[in-house]
């Protein structure tokens, strides 16, 4: 291995370490109250080499939620590829997105923080262009199973594959949202539990497409 090679493994490394610190602060306490002092601590790096590599401890949230995207886009591909016909799959992508959810709460709390503010995208090396672009490859997943749907009858011919992914995206991740935030009113208030309302939302969804 050349001397560049080295050099860039070892920078990679320091990245990942860096992202693996952030993850330990944030994840432990809320990302208003941590700081990038406290990535340094845990790190064991000065602040001035976290600049080096992130501008900002949101430009490293990003790096989180991008490493969640990462997880989830393998869960839907496991998904897919567990079922035959179309309409099965898209139930089963929803179905990992709630697993998702469950198995890393912290992930999924980082990517609605993406989701819920505007970055800036003019820098094509970003890290907010890099999960964009994750963004598209995980939604397409969805998008290429109902397209399957239509082509083996399990779907309805004129659902827009597109528009109808986009639909079912923010369905899920705000009855996500719900169960993460009003469980407890849920069950005291309208005496419904978090599993119910996943159920009836996968049904009226699964009806609502079926050829």
């Amino acid at each position: 291995m050349g001397i560049a090679e080295r050099r860039e493994r070892e920078k990679e490394q320091r990245r990942n370490a860096i992202i693996d610190a952030a993850e330990k602060v944030f994840f432990s306490q809320r990302l208003e109250h941590a700081t990038m002092d406290d990535v340094a601590e845990e790190a064991e790096l000065s602040k001035g080499t976290l600049y080096l590599y992130f501008k900002s401890k949101e430009e490293l949230y990003l790096a989180i939620h991008l490493r969640g995207n990462i997880i989830l886009k393998k869960m839907f591909e496991d998904a897919v590829a567990r079922y035959e016909r179309g309409i099965e799959k898209v139930r089963a992508v929803g179905q990992a997105y709630m697993d998702f959810y469950q198995k890393y709460p912290d992930y999924f709390h980082a990517m609605i923080y993406y989701e819920s503010r505007a970055f800036d995208y003019k820098d094509a090396d970003s890290i907010a262009v890099q999960c964009v672009e994750m963004g598209k490859s995980t939604l397409d997943i969805l998008i290429n199973a109902i397209e399957y749907g239509k082509q083996d009858g399990s779907i309805r011919p004129d659902i827009d594959a597109k528009k109808t992914a986009i639909s079912l995206w923010g369905q899920s991740t705000g009855i996500i949202q719900i169960i993460a935030l009003k469980e407890f009113i849920l069950i005291q208030n309208h005496e419904i539990k978090s599993e119910e309302i996943v159920d009836y939302t996968f049904e009226l969804i699964y009806h609502s497409l079926k050829a």
